[in-house]
């Protein structure tokens, strides 16, 4: 079952073309505390040339002036574990972790996506059955955390859960990370800007590209978060929130919603290694932040 929901009265929305960048043009003379590329939906697999593809964004990534300090991995980092057989899922993360140690040396920090959990029915007793599996890859205690880096705030968050009927997913917290959430924003200082990861976007507006629509739009719960007007609510209280990071959707847009910035960044994988998806090509998300808060962000075509 797949859960559906209506958009109603979303103002204030921007979508977003593909930027075809080879060179990210100096918009501003001050320097920024922080430059950091969002690198998403990578969905690596040993086919359709996906590692070279991969490695050539890495090294775009690794190429840009001034450098980068750090990279955002938002998820869908291998190219499905859904309902696949350990052997494939064993290959799929061998050959991330391989592409990874070769072609990269800057620090990177992940979340996971909808593919990078063992949905199999099957192999439910298995003790490394959903996340677990992903987690003892990346090293990572929990599926969200936080980390602070030259006086920004991180917050990474885990926004994919079994829905009701526990047969697939929906994007949400649910209410232990909700309240994880509530008290990593009171007990981080006003004065400190906030960047928030997730997979599935908390607010986005390219659920609303669709083709042949008749009267109104439609949208699955596991296209979007829902609980985002309790997450939005949350933020209010909190305007040292800043920026919001997700992915999932393989588009590119930009929300603004009560001061606080939400972009859904296209894939490094474009449509699944198979060109561009709608007018977004492969890319990747540069962002350069401030220490009033304030941030500039491109999209790159690391093809172009």
């Amino acid at each position: 079952m797949q859960r559906r929901s209506l958009i109603k009265n979303m103002g204030g929305m921007l979508l977003l073309p593909t930027l075809s960048l080879n060179k990210i043009p100096d918009l501003v003379k001050r320097k920024p505390v922080l430059r950091v590329a969002h690198l998403t939906d990578v969905h690596l697999k040993d086919e359709w040339d996906a590692p070279r593809h991969y490695r050539d964004c890495l090294h775009h990534v690794q190429q840009q002036t001034p450098k980068v300090d750090m990279i955002l991995n938002g998820g869908d980092i291998v190219f499905d574990m859904n309902k696949e057989n350990i052997d494939t899922i064993n290959a799929q993360w061998k050959l991330m972790h391989a592409v990874t140690a070769a072609e990269c040396s800057l620090p990177v920090h992940y979340i996971l996506g909808n593919h990078d959990i063992w949905w199999n029915e099957n192999n439910k007793g298995q003790a490394i059955y959903g996340k677990q599996y992903s987690l003892n890859q990346l090293q990572l205690p929990m599926p969200y955390y936080s980390l602070v880096k030259n006086g920004w705030k991180f917050i990474f968050l885990d926004s994919v859960h079994l829905d009701i009927d526990g047969t697939w997913y929906i994007g949400k917290l649910g209410d232990a990370q909700f309240s994880w959430l509530e008290n990593e924003l009171k007990s981080t200082a006003a004065d400190m800007s906030i960047c928030v990861i997730s997979h599935i976007p908390i607010l986005t507006a390219t659920l609303m590209v669709e083709d042949d629509i008749v009267n109104k739009w439609t949208m699955l719960g596991g296209d979007m978060h829902t609980d985002t007007a309790k997450i939005i609510r949350l933020f209010y209280q909190h305007p040292n929130v800043k920026l919001c990071l997700s992915g999932h959707i393989h588009l590119h847009d930009k929300v603004i919603y009560n001061n606080v910035t939400y972009i859904c960044n296209g894939a490094v994988s474009g449509a699944w290694w198979k060109g561009n998806k709608r007018e977004t090509a492969p890319g990747y998300g540069l962002i350069d932040l401030y220490a009033d808060g304030s941030f500039e962000e491109w999209y790159v075509n690391y093809q172009a």
